[in-house]
């Protein structure tokens, strides 16, 4: 098969510690160098913690695999500074079509208001974004140690630390660690070697991906068909990627053959009957896969940590995979930095299985009903799917049932241990736990973006268009918190007083198109305390230093009780 992209060979080195006797010690250890351990280390990174990073491979991966970015992904990688080339090189789209048979039942759009950075979706194969996020890290590198084919053979997990055994062509090696992450995907070697499961539903279906290559005048849109006449009886998906490589997905029914369906000979009728006897294309890459919703019952084992697909697996309907793995490296990275610095109790750590627990029950759900949607397992339940898809036509009540995979949208944490104090009479869609929202912004004479402020340290955003008084009486007291919190940044939405700015870490914000306060619902006053993931943690209609302080301690898990994962295991490959 053809091929627009060459995979990038990266360099084996061999390892110091074949040349010492005692077993180096590391604060993290992070087996996998695909998306989620990348993304882990580049954020550990930035927060100034030094990671070792263990890949058996050494290039990135074949084939397009997860190709559909949400903003919230995105947003968190422009933190990670690995976003505008994706932005660059990816398909940039946001509305979607649906189509029953012959016909389009109904139209989306993602993201209809203005004034947000990054797009709704873009499209881009997943070897260009594991090479975008190589070149990170190895920017990266003093802090990020990244080993190329080296294979974890051994783990010991104990309750105060974890030790792995690697094994490269030169010979093995042990590695300990305060803290072991695990992003070796939805096969984890590293859960089977410790006797841990990962637990759900097998679908009894089976797809078919091919990746062709051509000139096309298709929109750039998501298009999906329930029933078409070149598929009868089965859905197919159509997304535009770049290098005019276009996705292109067959539902094939679980009786299907997949080594017989991987065959160019039998894929290529498919495709020429969907696209037109007169439309040249040519089949770049192809894959046959059956697909599960499960996660494990708990992401920590004493000190290991699990990321990702060796956490959680999602049907690829919506797009959660990727973009959920990437929303549980966030929540983690912040965690664990503060933790290693002495900065928070290591309890906080056990709030990465709250939080992301309730993330992954979130797209599991989301997933399956999708997936009961498109893949109907019974007569009754195919008559309600094919209802739902004519009355959509005509009635938009029947549009919001139709199923086509709910796209990926990013998680709030209702109910976190971590949320503090919520107001009342501000927009329920920033309440406590949710994902700050972007706005355009003025600072420093130059236009800019709110959530590029934000990030990677806790932020007070505080409306300040108060009158000098109210400045004053929030500078006295405002002041002692900022000087003995020194992981606490203020941002303030201005024009502000004089007395505002001057608090210590305070920089001043102008609201150039009204957006954050429309968006925020500020008034005077008004505080938001921002997570260093960017999620909101608490919120005042008018704030106060004592608040803010209990709403930190809580974010920090002050208030947690110490917790342990009972037992330990030693395993081999």
């Amino acid at each position: 098969m053809p091929t627009t992209y060459n995979n990038p060979v990266y360099p084996y080195r061999r390892p110091p510690e074949l040349d010492r006797d005692d077993i180096r010690h590391c604060p993290v250890v992070i087996v996998g160098a695909g998306p989620t351990g990348l993304a882990m280390a580049i954020d550990l990174a930035q927060q100034g913690i030094e990671s070792v990073v263990l890949d058996d491979n050494n290039t990135v991966s074949v084939g397009s695999r997860a190709i559909c970015f949400a903003k919230r992904t995105l947003e968190i990688l422009d933190r990670l500074g690995c976003a505008q080339p994706m932005v660059d090189k990816g398909v940039t789209w946001q509305h979607g079509r649906v189509f029953f048979q012959e016909r389009e039942v109904y139209d989306f759009n993602l993201l209809p208001e203005e004034g947000h950075r990054m797009p709704a979706f873009i499209n881009l194969q997943q070897y260009y974004f594991e090479e975008y996020l190589v070149d990170r890290a190895n920017q990266l590198d003093g802090l990020i140690d990244l080993r190329w084919k080296h294979k974890v053979t051994e783990v010991d997990a104990q309750a105060e630390r974890s030790e792995v055994m690697v094994s490269t062509e030169d010979g093995d090696y042990r590695l300990s660690c305060d803290y072991l992450l695990v992003a070796d995907g939805a096969n984890s070697k590293i859960r089977d070697m410790l006797g841990l499961e990962s637990r759900g539903q097998v679908f009894q279906d089976r797809f078919l991906i091919a990746d062709v290559l051509m000139k096309a005048d298709f929109p750039t849109e998501r298009w999906f068909w329930f029933d078409p006449p070149f598929h009868p009886n089965q859905s197919v998906l159509l997304h535009r990627q770049p290098d005019n490589v276009w996705r292109i997905d067959f539902q094939l029914g679980w009786d299907a053959d997949p080594e017989e369906e991987k065959k160019e000979e039998n894929i290529r009728p498919r495709v020429q009957a969907m696209l037109g006897e007169d439309v040249e294309f040519e089949l770049e890459w192809a894959s046959v896969y059956t697909f599960r919703c499960r996660k494990m019952d708990s992401y920590i084992h004493h000190r290991v940590f699990f990321m990702g697909d060796a956490a959680h697996q999602v049907s690829p309907f919506g797009a959660r995979g990727a973009n959920g793995a990437l929303q549980s490296t966030e929540n983690l990275a912040w965690k664990l930095a503060r933790v290693l610095k002495g900065q928070a109790p290591e309890a906080l750590l056990a709030t990465y299985d709250d939080e992301r627990q309730h993330g992954a029950a979130e797209n599991i759900l989301n997933s399956t009903r999708a997936t009961d949607f498109i893949t109907p397992k019974s007569r009754v339940s195919r008559l309600f799917r094919d209802s739902v898809l004519e009355l959509a036509e005509d009635y938009p009540f029947a549009r919001s049932l139709v199923n086509s995979g709910r796209l990926s949208m990013p998680c709030r944490y209702d109910g976190s241990p971590l949320n503090g104090h919520e107001a009342e009479g501000l927009p329920l869609e920033l309440r406590p736990g949710s994902p700050a929202k972007d706005a355009p912004i003025g600072l420093a004479g130059e236009r800019a973006w709110l959530l590029n402020q934000l990030g990677e340290r806790f932020t007070l955003l505080l409306d300040g268009r108060v009158d000098s008084a109210a400045a004053e009486t929030l500078r006295r007291d405002l002041a002692p918190l900022l000087d003995g919190q020194p992981d606490l940044d203020l941002l303030v939405v201005g024009p502000a007083p004089h007395a505002l700015t001057e608090l210590p870490r305070s920089r001043q914000l102008e609201d150039v198109e009204n957006l954050v306060g429309e968006r925020y619902g500020l008034t005077a006053g008004t505080g938001y305390l921002i997570r260093p993931d960017q999620h909101v943690s608490a919120r005042w209609s008018r704030v106060d230093a004592a608040s803010v302080g209990e709403a930190l301690d809580c974010a920090l898990g002050a208030h947690l009780a110490p917790s342990t994962v009972q037992g330990g295991t030693h395993a081999t490959a």
